[in-house]
């Protein structure tokens, strides 16, 4: 499946490859056709089977752990871990949902755009924070715009519930994505893992 916010990236450079084909600029014709199939590419949307056990966490987005912060070393609560994921521009963009809830909060802060990778990155880069009550304490998950991906994307809206893996939103281009889990859930997963969004299982109480 195919996201509907990738149509235009997709008809765009369809049109551009057969006005250049028009015009027997051949280079032009093949760098636009390659360019629409990295875009078909990129606005993938598959299918993923979701672990049935209620009692763990599966990854909101694809892509590599770079890191693991504890004990409100980072941006999150006190007594939180938060997991940051590095999304590159060939990771399925799509997000969902880690755990049951309800959505308590939506937040979106305007910021910066640097690399992902950078620490300022992590501090200063325009984001959506969701905040999701569960029995368990409050999950937040925050999605981070990047150098190239300066547009994230919620579907989402407070007071919905919301079951784990369900898809509430993407980021365009190659990003990030944190979570912040309470000290109820034990982490299960360390710094280089590759995980694929409500699939991989990420932490358990």
């Amino acid at each position: 499946m195919i996201r509907k916010e990738g149509l235009p990236y997709i008809g765009g450079a369809l049109f551009l490859s057969s006005f250049f084909y028009l015009l027997r600029l051949e280079p032009l014709t093949i760098a636009f056709v390659i360019l629409s199939l990295f875009f078909l590419y990129f606005f993938r949307d598959p299918e993923r089977t979701i672990p049935a056990d209620p009692n763990v966490v599966v990854s909101p987005a694809d892509g590599k752990i770079i890191s693991i912060r504890q004990n409100s070393i980072g941006l999150c609560p006190e007594e939180y871990t938060e997991i940051s994921i590095f999304m590159s521009p060939f990771d399925v963009h799509v997000n969902r949902i880690p755990f049951d809830g309800i959505v308590k909060k939506v937040v979106y802060t305007p910021g910066k755009f640097f690399s992902a990778f950078k620490e300022r990155a992590y501090r200063e880069n325009e984001n959506i924070k969701v905040t999701i009550k569960t029995q368990h304490g409050d999950i937040v998950v925050r999605q981070v715009a990047g150098i190239i991906a300066r547009r994230a994307v919620c579907w989402i809206k407070e007071g919905d519930t919301l079951h784990k893996g369900e898809r509430f939103g993407m980021i365009k281009f190659s990003s990030r994505v944190d979570i912040c889990l309470p000290s109820s859930f034990k982490i299960l997963i360390k710094e280089g893992d590759k995980v694929k969004a409500g699939k991989t299982v990420i932490a358990s109480l």
